[in-house]
């Protein structure tokens, strides 16, 4: 098979399981968790990384920003063998009470993008593997649950990121969410919004293929707390780059049963 032209791989170079952040950034971060690594390509919005962790050979591969990106990054590493997909993201909560650094596993993505529908009605579902969607609940679940006992035995450890599981809503107008948009959200109970599950969901479903993810919350829109209004030189608040460690760890544990 011809060399995919954005992402610049070939079929047999990557693994059957790809962790798929926005960021190429996190690749490597991602990497840095993992046993051993290697690049196998860089162009644009797009790295890639085998690696291995826990004995589990998988592949990281950066979608950049937004459902057009991650949609030519699904159907190319598809193309060469990929049959799993794990979004680790950032996201926007639209729930009062949902922290920064909280988890939120999605259980389906409103199509507030048009990627999605190039491909086929907004009323088909864009939803998560059942597979996939378990692997990361029980392992968030177990994650929280280690923390909060590591808590309870130690005056430094913080057991303090909740992991919620809901439907979320992907957006592709990051500038244009306007105040009823944010409310229709919240009244109809998603729990967060962010800028590519809804294409990674439906690409999956389409091809016979598995997809799940994994978002750590970086600002609470109902709060005014959106990302960026409290950082001065950072994306991030403090509380969600640490915590998108968590969540880079709680990925890679339910990619070791998948």
């Amino acid at each position: 098979m011809a060399t995919q032209p954005h992402l610049l791989v070939e079929d047999g170079e990557l693994t059957d399981i790809a962790l798929i952040p926005g960021d190429p950034g996190r690749v490597d971060r991602i990497a840095d968790h993992c046993d051993e690594s290697e690049t196998i390509a860089r162009n644009r919005e797009y790295k890639v990384v085998n690696a291995t962790y826990e004995g589990r050979e998988l592949t990281i591969c950066s979608t950049g920003i937004g459902c057009p990106s991650a949609a030519i990054a699904i159907e190319e590493l598809a193309n060469v063998g990929v049959e799993t997909f794990v979004r680790v993201g950032t996201t926007g909560a639209l729930q009062s009470g949902i922290e920064i650094g909280d988890m939120i596993v999605a259980t389906g993505a409103a199509k507030n993008e048009g990627t999605s529908k190039r491909y086929e009605a907004v009323e088909y579902p864009a939803v998560p593997d059942y597979d996939v969607l378990s692997a990361l609940v029980d392992s968030a679940e177990a994650h929280a649950a280690q923390r909060t006992a590591d808590s309870a035995n130690s005056e430094t450890a913080n057991g303090d990121e909740d992991v919620h599981v809901g439907p979320i809503a992907s957006d592709d107008a990051y500038y244009a969410e306007t105040d009823a948009a944010v409310d229709d959200w919240e009244a109809a109970g998603l729990l967060s919004v962010e800028m590519e599950a809804a294409a990674v969901f439906s690409l999956a479903r389409r091809r016979g293929l598995r997809a799940g993810a994994i978002c750590t919350v970086d600002g609470n829109l109902v709060e005014g707390t959106q990302k960026g209004t409290d950082t001065e030189d950072d994306e991030l608040p403090d509380k969600a780059k640490n915590n998108v460690g968590r969540a880079i760890d709680i990925a890679l544990e339910a990619a070791t049963d998948l």
